[in-house]
């Protein structure tokens, strides 16, 4: 590859790591930013503890009143500048994303970079609804309810999509006149550091703040600290529960987006001969094999009817096997790399017991060991002859990996895509409105697609139930619901 193709621009001032109170601060520690694809190391920013996020809070909690006093119309209009900023500057962020994170440039990078923007300007727009309501007491009494925001927000997010969930949580805690300190993934800050660089003129000092570190230290503290008023994080289920006892202990509000280990259900009439191949292709996009299967989304258990078994399966593997597998930032790839040598050694352990317990990988392999490796980029891989009680059918891989289960009840299937503890994401193939709509109700699930393998847009209520996760975001409803209050006023009228 020429050095143009793997050429990124690097943050500036963003390096140090910390954007506290309008100003760059850095940490007297470090933190490496490794390249995925290469195995080496970008560069290094500030590395964030107990100090700065008290610094950070303390900045959000003086810049709260003047901000939550101002109109949601010039709050909206300043996230609307920023997804103008951020479109301005595609290309660059979007292969900056590509270095950190793997995901490659062409199928991930540029997309969510423009889906990131996509989500500051939705709620830029809609940050004037939010409307309470006026109570019909009767006539002598009037009463009306207001939207409040909750006060100072801490929001963590992941590594897999941090800049599409970064400017989702920026949205919706500073479009509802919360302030915000938000501790982006310790193995992919880069992007949301020039997005920061990006909005450093725009707000306020102390309205919008950003730590980096490592969740030990900086996350932990952030969770814990008692000036923060409500918690969002999106991560692993593990993490999320630590978050949620830190947050009960003081009472704080909590927005929980966790793992999913999610069903996606075939039907025989979305598989006839003109439609497998469209069908196959939205169950190789469920199951997020372009992102390396690193998704909280990811239709990673397949369930297709034994009358189509065969012809959706030697459909699904030809899908599969077409997808290019290499460097992110390279226009030729469709899959990239997993983020760190941890994660791969997890998904090769999965896919190592599977085979040693007798599945069949219909395509794929067991990854080759780390130490024989130049890039965390394991291929697609789909595995069947198992069952929904095996523990690579029931745990988040989290990785390009998916087993697959033949079926033939409908109330069977139901069962087996509803026997798990998680509850994130579900989808449907089938032609039958009827089917859809009762397999739709039936399905324990927060967040649905049907006929395609589709990600969030802007104005969906996205989140899920069981270990899933606690409450919606994405959409304005949910926004109001996760980052405001409501107050209630009522007044005896003269008579």
């Amino acid at each position: 590859m020429t050095a143009e193709l793997l050429s990124i621009t690097l943050p500036t001032d963003g390096l140090a790591g910390c954007f506290i109170d309008g100003a760059w601060h850095t940490p007297a520690a470090t933190l490496a930013v490794e390249n995925p694809s290469r195995r080496d190391i970008i560069t290094e920013v500030g590395r964030a503890g107990a100090t700065e996020v008290d610094l950070a809070v303390a900045a959000a909690r003086r810049a709260l009143p003047a901000w939550r006093a101002l109109p949601a119309s010039e709050r909206g209009a300043l996230l609307a500048e920023l997804a103008r900023r951020l479109t301005e500057n595609h290309e660059e962020v979007a292969r900056l994303l590509a270095a950190e994170t793997g995901n490659a440039i062409r199928t991930q990078s540029r997309g969510e970079t423009a889906g990131a923007a996509g989500v500051l300007r939705y709620f830029g727009g809609v940050a004037v609804e939010q409307k309470g309501e006026v109570l019909p007491f009767g006539p002598d009494l009037f009463s009306y309810s207001t939207r409040e925001p909750i006060g100072v927000v801490g929001s963590i997010i992941p590594w897999n999509s941090p800049l599409q969930l970064g400017c989702g949580k920026i949205s919706m805690a500073l479009a509802t006149g919360n302030t915000l300190v938000l501790k982006p993934a310790e193995d992919a800050p880069l992007a949301i550091l020039r997005l920061t660089e990006l909005a450093a003129d725009l707000f306020p000092p102390g309205v919008f703040n950003v730590v980096t570190g490592v969740g030990e230290e900086a996350g932990a503290a952030l969770a814990a600290h008692p000036g923060v008023d409500k918690l969002s994080f999106t991560g692993s289920s593990e993490v999320g529960h630590a978050v949620a006892r830190q947050a009960a202990e003081r009472l704080a509000h909590t927005t929980l987006e966790l793992g999913g280990k999610s069903p996606c259900i075939v039907f025989p009439d979305a598989c006839t001969d003109d439609r497998v191949a469209t069908t196959a292709q939205g169950i190789v996009n469920a199951m997020r094999f372009a992102r390396q299967g690193q998704s909280c989304t990811a239709g990673s258990r397949l369930f297709v009817h034994r009358d189509v078994w065969d012809k959706v399966m030697a459909a699904v593997v030809e899908s599969a096997d077409a997808m290019i597998v290499g460097d992110a930032l390279d226009e030729r790839s469709d899959i990239g790399a997993i983020i760190n040598a941890e994660r791969y050694g997890e998904v090769r352990a999965y896919v190592a017991e599977a085979e040693a317990g007798g599945a069949t990988l219909l395509t794929g392999a067991v990854p080759a060991a780390v130490d024989e490796i130049d890039a965390y980029q394991p291929v697609p891989t789909v595995i069947t002859d198992v069952d929904n009680s095996w523990r690579i059918s029931r745990e988040e891989v989290f990785g390009p990996v998916m087993v697959a289960i033949p079926w033939e009840g409908e109330a069977d299937v139901i069962a087996m895509a509803n026997d798990t503890h998680y509850g994130l994401a579900a989808f449907v193939f089938s032609q039958d409105v009827d089917t859809v709509m009762r397999v739709s109700a039936a399905l324990e699930a927060g967040w649905i697609w049907v006929n395609d393998g589709g990600g969030q847009i802007p104005g969906m209520s996205y989140g899920g139930i069981k270990q899933s996760g606690l409450g919606r975001e994405y959409s304005i409803e949910g926004a109001l619901d996760a980052y405001t209050s409501r107050k209630s006023v009522t007044m005896r009228l003269r008579r």
